[in-house]
C-alpha cells in the first residue's frame, strides 16, 4: 500500500486540495508535522528528520536559483554539521529571466522596456555556486 498523497486531492477541504498550497501554509504556520503521515510508524518515529528533509527540499526548490544550496551543503545538512537556511521562500513559481537585448527578428516578444522574457534552462538553474 502506498502512503503518499496526490498533488491534487478533491476529497480534501478547498484550502487543502492542492498539496503545494497546503505545504506552503503549514510551513508558514510552522506546523509541517501536521502533514507527516500519521499512519506510518516509521514516519512518526523519525518525524523530526522528515520535517528537516521537507525543509531541505524547499531550500533546493527556491525560485531564485542563487539561493539554492550546493550538493556539498545538502550533504553537510544530512550529516548534521550545518542547518537549513531559515529564510526560505515557499512560492515555487518559475521566474523568467529578463535580458536587455533584442530578439533577432522577433520585436513582438519585447516588453515595454525592450527586455525579452525567456524561461530558465536546467543548465542555468543548476549552475555553479
Amino acid at each position: 500500500m502506498l502512503c503518499g498523497r496526490k498533488n491534487l486531492d478533491r476529497f480534501q477541504p478547498e484550502e487543502d486540495m492542492h498539496l503545494l498550497d497546503l505545504f506552503k501554509r503549514k510551513a508558514e504556520e510552522e506546523h509541517l508535522l501536521d502533514i507527516v503521515d500519521k499512519y506510518n510508524d516509521d514516519m512518526q518515529i523519525h518525524r523530526d528528520e522528515v520535517v528537516e528533509m521537507m525543509r531541505v527540499a524547499v531550500w533546493c526548490l527556491q525560485s531564485d536559483f542563487s539561493r539554492r544550496p550546493s550538493m556539498s551543503v545538502v550533504v553537510k545538512v544530512f550529516e548534521g554539521s550545518i542547518g537549513v537556511e531559515n529564510n526560505l521562500d515557499y512560492d515555487f513559481t518559475t521566474p523568467v529571466v529578463r535580458r536587455a537585448i533584442r530578439a533577432a527578428g522577433n520585436p513582438e516578444q519585447e516588453d515595454a522596456i525592450g527586455a525579452v522574457a525567456s524561461p530558465l534552462f536546467p543548465s542555468v538553474l543548476s549552475g555553479p555556486r
